[in-house]
């Protein structure tokens, strides 16, 4: 292990996820098991025609949990109102506003002098509920994914998947699948494999790369199945358990987000998505500098 790696695992790291989605898919739940926590018991829940007149709020919850000796503070970005009123038009701008804000605030932080105690509020990873219930994605859903997919790792999610039989689930996925090929969508990317990583965890990576979208179910409940206590629903014709790999995709997300993948998220959110934003706010500043002396010259002339 590195100098640097030892003083970042003693650290601890940060790490920003966003929800989005429209309401009652589950996000909040989602959020709740994957992280056993409780970030929501403050909330009050809107009715229909509240949630009607709802404009998009963004919300910020911090959390830190503890993952194999490791401290991890986490911050989860909720997007409540989003998908939600009669006209969803460009409803994902504020959004793509927030992240934005958050590039804009690195950048001058970096920019200016007191760079040893820079806040990284920059959004790593976008989990997006797509709904169990319709033929695959609606034009919201491409909608918001094309708005956003160059700002942001986009990590579609079939929420709800305990309303679907497994090969609807089979079914609904490779339908998701095409039509984000289909329409341009970039979503977040699994990187390759190195040849010299041992074999398990290329058949991790592989089954990782195939479960997208995630079908996932969440559950806050403990119940009992066959002897054994685990977080499930009850139904009246059995069990669905939240982490058990035969019945979704919780655990894979769940390892994707916090073991596996969490460095190439903030990664690709350092490398690809801020520079590009980053990129285009100095070739602004340029543009700018050469107006401001072009008119000078000219009103010397």
């Amino acid at each position: 292990m590195t100098r640097i790696h030892r003083k970042s695992v003693k650290k601890g790291f940060d790490f920003t996820l966003m929800v989005a989605g429209e309401s009652g898919l589950g996000k909040s739940t989602l959020v709740n098991s994957l992280f056993l926590t409780d970030l929501y018991r403050d909330r009050k829940l809107l009715g229909a025609e509240e949630r009607i007149m709802q404009t998009v709020e963004i919300t910020k919850h911090a959390v830190d949990i503890e993952e194999k000796g490791v401290r991890l503070r986490l911050t989860i970005v909720d997007t409540p109102g989003f998908g939600d009123a009669v006209n969803n038009t460009e409803c994902w701008k504020p959004v793509a506003e927030y992240i934005d804000q958050q590039f804009e605030q690195y950048f001058r932080d970096e920019s200016g002098l007191n760079r040893k105690n820079i806040q990284d509020n920059r959004v790593h990873c976008c989990l997006y509920f797509i709904s169990p219930f319709g033929h695959g994605l609606r034009p919201l859903d491409v909608e918001f994914m094309k708005a956003l997919h160059q700002r942001v790792n986009i990590v579609p999610i079939l929420a709800k998947a305990d309303t679907l039989t497994p090969p609807e689930v089979d079914c609904k996925k490779r339908k998701i699948r095409e039509e984000i090929e289909r329409f341009g969508i970039k979503i977040y990317q699994f990187p390759d494999c190195d040849s010299d990583e041992d074999e398990d965890f290329k058949l991790q990576d592989q089954a990782l790369k195939e479960s997208i979208p995630f079908a996932v179910i969440g559950s806050n409940t403990v119940v009992e199945a066959r002897g054994r206590r685990v977080r499930g629903r009850l139904y009246p014709w059995g069990i669905v358990e939240v982490e058990n790999p035969g019945h979704c995709d919780f655990v894979k997300l769940r390892t994707m987000l916090v073991r596996t993948h969490m460095q190439d998220l903030k990664d690709v959110t350092r490398e690809t998505h801020y520079e590009n934003y980053r990129a285009q706010c100095i070739q602004s500043m340029t543009r700018l500098v050469v107006k401001e002396r072009n008119r000078k010259d000219r009103s010397r002339n």
